[in-house]
């Protein structure tokens, strides 16, 4: 079978039967697309373990960083593991390609303390009632009371939302769905929101949908404009530059293993497929653990 139209049946699988996330897909479409301008070959079947090898080996010239590497290895074993199951090919040459391991680093996490202050702030300027404002803090509270990912909290429709359990359904990776529970802070921040706030934004559209957080036109707020938000509210507090809405996740789940949240439960409310990629958060709590001991004690 050709090279690329492979590609292009794996990268259909993905989305249409895996159901990865765009980005996932996304990613993976470009490494493999990269794979097929790199072999020099047309057949699927000419590609083999030292092609792969020297198309890593030329991403690790170019400088691109480790998670990257791991990424298209895990691409290229995902592709030709699937083409084998597929009996496209007899062999698969990806089964032995190694890629160097990734380094982990710490998330960033904003202190409880400079969270009360964001969302304090937050709140004063919702007081006068602009919708912009409304919306704004009632996304912060969420985000932060919740963990919930920014594409689950653009996704959310108004059905998805019950204040009176205060709890929200969300749907994760991989059509995953949730439900979630938010605290008081948030409960009230959105329910100002949807009485005060969303109707002069939905009025600015010429039909309303049915998404809880609508932008500045009456239509469904979008991923880079919640970025912006939490940026320009975040940056200072953790005194970063490039902050997203996941910092406010990374925060959220750090504050409640520090509150003494079981490890289970939080991998439960964030929708962690593996426990593994929860336990980050215990090392984060364990960091600022020691921190805090080497400020205080006398003989640290």
């Amino acid at each position: 079978m050709e090279l690329t139209a492979a590609v292009n049946a794996f990268t259909t699988h993905l989305a249409q039967v895996r159901r990865l996330s765009p980005a996932t897909v996304r990613a993976y479409s470009s490494d493999l697309r990269d794979l097929t301008s790199s072999m020099g070959v047309a057949s699927l079947n000419d590609v083999d373990l030292e092609m792969l090898r020297d198309w890593l080996w030329s991403a690790t010239q170019r400088g691109d960083a480790r998670s990257t590497l791991a990424r298209r290895a895990a691409a290229a074993r995902s592709f030709f593991s699937w083409a084998k199951d597929e009996e496209l090919i007899s062999v698969d040459p990806a089964l032995r390609l190694i890629a160097p391991k990734r380094g982990r680093t710490l998330p960033q996490v904003a202190s409880q303390d400079g969270m009360r202050a964001l969302l304090d702030d937050s709140a004063r300027a919702a007081a006068d009632g602009d919708p912009i404002a409304l919306r704004d803090h009632a996304i912060l509270e969420l985000l932060y009371g919740s963990g919930m990912r920014v594409s689950e909290l653009c996704g959310l429709d108004i059905d998805d939302i019950d204040l009176d359990r205060a709890t929200a359904r969300v749907l994760g990776k991989g059509s995953k769905e949730r439900v979630v529970p938010y605290g008081r802070p948030a409960r009230d921040a959105i329910g100002a929101y949807l009485t005060r706030g969303r109707p002069g934004l939905a009025a600015r559209a010429t039909a309303a949908g049915p998404a809880v957080f609508l932008g500045i036109r009456g239509g469904r707020v979008g991923a880079r404009a919640v970025y912006t938000l939490v940026a320009a509210a975040l940056g200072p507090i953790i005194g970063a530059d490039a902050v997203g809405p996941h910092a406010l996740r990374h925060s959220a789940a750090t504050h409640l293993l520090d509150g003494g949240a079981d490890l289970r439960a939080v991998q439960e409310i964030l929708g962690h497929a593996s426990l593994g990629t929860t336990q980050i958060y215990t090392h984060v709590s364990s960091e600022r653990l020691t921190a805090t001991y080497r400020l205080a004690h006398p003989r640290a």
